[in-house]
């Protein structure tokens, strides 16, 4: 890989990790505009990485609070931080469970340019109905475990290219009454112990390739991908509060329409 495509896709995967805009319909447009080829799974590894890094960063204290809490609760210390915590793990075991069954039937027949617009536009437009419909009166604290099943099994459609994992969890959270600030709080948490799951997973896959490895790409992927990630985490749940979800979504809208006459 070149230095510009380590630095154009390290800072798309960063950004678009948690932003309710779709890495997938990011990731698709500069090897389709400029030929590149596939950033192959070592550089897939090191983004996400990245991507982890900054999320744990930036929620350090509540993840470390929560990670206290929950191992005190297998004494039987109970408290909001242990909750939030136990309910975390619940939120993510549909789309990990579901996402390593089906891994390669999703890779080998959903990642169309087709696919990909489409569920932009779609999702988005879902998006657009939650921002607009939904009643907005609990935070992440407050969360049920109905309301955690529901925003998990959400989640699995972001196993289809182009729906976003940030995007339909948010959109769930806003659904089950969650504020649009906390919706994206409790988003960025669920990511943590799914991107580390699929991290690993991909990590052993990587080690049964014998492949040789960049490692000037992996150690800038994950430098810049860490340090949009953390930017795009922070600026984001300022703007929300602000802004609502109304320009992700016709950003959304405009990149289906992109990809839908790019690929005609």
């Amino acid at each position: 890989m070149g230095v510009i495509e380590i630095i154009v896709l390290a800072i798309l995967q960063g950004l678009t990790e948690f932003l309710p805009i779709s890495s997938s319909a990011h990731l698709i447009l500069p090897s389709q505009l400029f030929g590149w080829d596939d950033q192959g799974l070592a550089f897939d590894v090191a983004v996400h990485a990245g991507s982890l890094i900054a999320v744990v960063l930036y929620f350090r204290q509540e993840v470390g609070a929560m990670a206290v809490s929950w191992v005190k609760s297998f004494t039987g210390h109970k408290d909001k931080e242990s909750t939030l915590a136990w309910l975390i793990i619940l939120g993510v075991i549909p789309a990990g469970l579901i996402g390593f069954i089906l891994d390669d039937f999703i890779e080998n027949n959903l990642r169309s340019a087709a696919v990909i617009a489409t569920t932009t536009i779609v999702f988005g437009l879902l998006l657009w109905y939650a921002d607009v419909k939904a009643k907005q009166t609990t935070n992440e604290y407050q969360i049920t475990v109905k309301k955690v099943l529901i925003i998990g099994f959400a989640q699995v459609l972001a196993l289809i290219p182009g729906t976003s994992r940030s995007g339909i969890t948010i959109t769930a959270g806003l659904m089950v009454g969650l504020t649009a600030k906390a919706a994206a709080r409790f988003s960025f948490l669920l990511s943590i112990p799914l991107i580390f799951a699929a991290g690993g997973y991909q990590t052993i896959k990587l080690s049964q390739q014998a492949m040789p490895v960049d490692w000037t790409a992996i150690g800038l992927g994950t430098a810049l991908s860490f340090v949009s990630a953390y930017a795009c985490i922070h600026y984001f749940l300022i703007l929300v509060e602000k802004i609502g979800m109304l320009p992700f979504v016709i950003y959304r809208l405009i990149l289906g329409a992109v990809l839908i006459a790019f690929f005609i």
